[in-house]
């Protein structure tokens, strides 16, 4: 079907939207290439580069062996504990004691995300922050701090550090790449929805049928548009002088 029918009894042909958006199939891929363009530009030159580096803690008590289901179960559950405990305010407060740093507990939360592999006791902690060197250095004071505090509101040996973080030489984010194709994406839907809306609410008459659509009249006959290059053409060579000296004999 090439219309669909409204509320308000009136019809949006989309065959004719189909039209009007391939005629200015220009002006989109106009669109999509200035907005792409920019969205590279400001993510390259404009966002702050991000960097992540990770410290991975080994859950495991002395109590907990990998005999039975129930040993692995009971790792699975520390393992939820040591995330809650990791992130929990006395923990980041003595990492910001620790390194003097300039923020709050919650701002030092937002730049934590913890991850636990499938079928695995291993707690990765990852560190986002726009220095390289200093997301080493918050992950490593976070696995330290909150080892030594596990240790002591569990009453038990701290968990193992395997592996404290690497000075990442690959940033984060932005994703320029990506962040250009949203950029040209979202251009081309804005001026989709421009030509959309625009055809949409013309109401000028261009053909027969629409005079019969709107205004409920047939139509006995029409003019036919000049020919422009023929006009031309008849004034170059005289054919309208002659026609008009004849008439009037």
């Amino acid at each position: 079907m090439n219309q669909i029918m409204t509320e308000e009894d009136d019809t949006i042909d989309l065959f004719e939207i189909y039209i009007e958006i391939k005629r200015r199939l220009w002006l989109l891929i106009l669109s999509a290439v200035l907005c792409g363009a920019l969205g590279y530009m400001v993510s390259r030159f404009v966002l702050t580069p991000t960097y992540t580096s990770t410290s991975m803690i080994y859950v495991m008590t002395k109590e907990t062996t990998l005999t039975s289901l129930a040993d692995l179960q009971i790792g699975s559950q520390l393992t939820n504990d040591y995330k809650v405990l990791v992130t929990s305010r006395t923990v980041l407060e003595d990492v910001i004691k620790r390194l003097a740093l300039d923020m709050n507990y919650l701002e030092l939360r937002k730049k934590i995300t913890m991850d636990n592999p499938a079928n695995t006791r291993i707690l990765k902690i990852s560190l986002l922050d726009t220095d390289p060197g200093r997301a080493k250095q918050l992950t490593d004071t976070v696995a330290d701090c909150a080892s030594d505090y596990i240790a002591d509101i569990m009453e038990q040996d701290p968990p193992k550090i395997i592996e404290y973080g690497e000075i990442p030489l690959k940033k984060t984010g932005p994703k320029t790449a990506r962040n250009a194709l949203l950029a040209a994406l979202m251009g081309m839907a804005i001026v989709c929805c421009g030509i959309v809306i625009a055809t949409i609410t013309n109401d000028a008459i261009k053909t027969e049928d629409d005079i019969e659509e709107y205004l409920g009249v047939p139509v006995l006959a029409s003019i036919p548009e000049i020919d422009e290059k023929a006009a031309e053409k008849a004034r170059h060579y005289g054919y309208d002088r002659r026609k008009s000296k004849k008439g009037d004999k």
